[in-house]
């Protein structure tokens, strides 16, 4: 389905596959995962291809930004190349909106661009990004720059390191956060020291480092929250200010 979403980035979500497997520590406390424990949607590790909710977008007549498939990862393994070619014809055909595709698995991206023909180029209102938690996932990035796309991002969330000196060659967007997660998720959220249930903390000097890159750089920044019982527990202040940046490339109406 798609809907309106409270992600700060984005506008709405829409989820042509659902379901997903874990593939890095940042996926150890998975939003996806607890909401799907949470509303009793089945098993999370069931992917599963919803070809009824392709046509969704096409409906919405007012320009949106769409995170595509929040609710999994649309380069999982057990998603066919058919399937996403049609997720991307879809995307193309509705050039009136900005497409977000966030993927943990670069690899697969890569593969399934490159089926696409040499040379091909994606849409230029459909954006990839890569998630990276920690220095040892940096790799994920130099995968996504071998993808011709307009705009490449990273989503460095959940925030479980620093990222230091990140080549941002080719990136035009850096989205930071924390990890949050409540009581009502407490079989998927870690014990800390003092016995209460608790997300793990990312450091302020990390979020500030990746600032500083993105400033230096000329890289659109975005700050999505510090993390905590709830997303907006910690606020989205970096000493003083939201950081609140989008690419340049395309009129986003904001």
């Amino acid at each position: 389905m798609a809907t309106d979403s409270a992600i700060e980035w984005t506008d709405a979500t829409w989820n042509p596959v659902t379901g997903c497997s874990k593939i890095s520590p940042g996926c150890k406390f998975c939003y996806a995962e607890r909401l799907t424990e949470r509303f009793g949607r089945g098993n999370f590790t069931d992917v599963t291809l919803r070809p009824d909710r392709l046509g969704l977008p096409m409906r919405w007549r007012a320009p949106r930004m769409i995170f595509v498939n929040s609710m999994s990862d649309l380069f999982h393994e057990r998603v066919p190349f058919d399937f996403i070619d049609e997720v991307f014809a879809v995307m193309a055909r509705s050039s009136h909106h900005v497409f977000q595709v966030l993927t943990k698995r670069p690899d697969r991206l890569v593969a399934w661009h490159r089926s696409q023909g040499s040379g091909a180029s994606l849409p230029p209102h459909v954006w990839v990004g890569v998630s990276v938690e920690s220095a040892p996932y940096v790799w994920r990035i130099d995968r996504l720059r071998q993808v011709d796309v307009a705009v490449r991002f990273i989503s460095a969330e959940p925030l479980l390191g620093p990222l230091p000196a990140l080549d941002l060659t080719g990136i035009a967007w850096l989205i930071s956060g924390g990890e949050s997660g409540g009581t009502a998720s407490r079989a998927l959220v870690e014990r800390s020291g003092d016995g209460r249930w608790a997300p793990r903390a990312s450091a302020v000097e990390w979020v500030r480092d990746l600032r500083d890159q993105c400033c230096a750089a000329g890289v659109a920044f975005f700050h999505k929250q510090w993390g905590g019982p709830r997303p907006t527990s910690g606020g989205r202040n970096i000493d003083g200010r939201e950081w609140s940046e989008y690419p340049q490339l395309a009129d986003l109406s904001r």
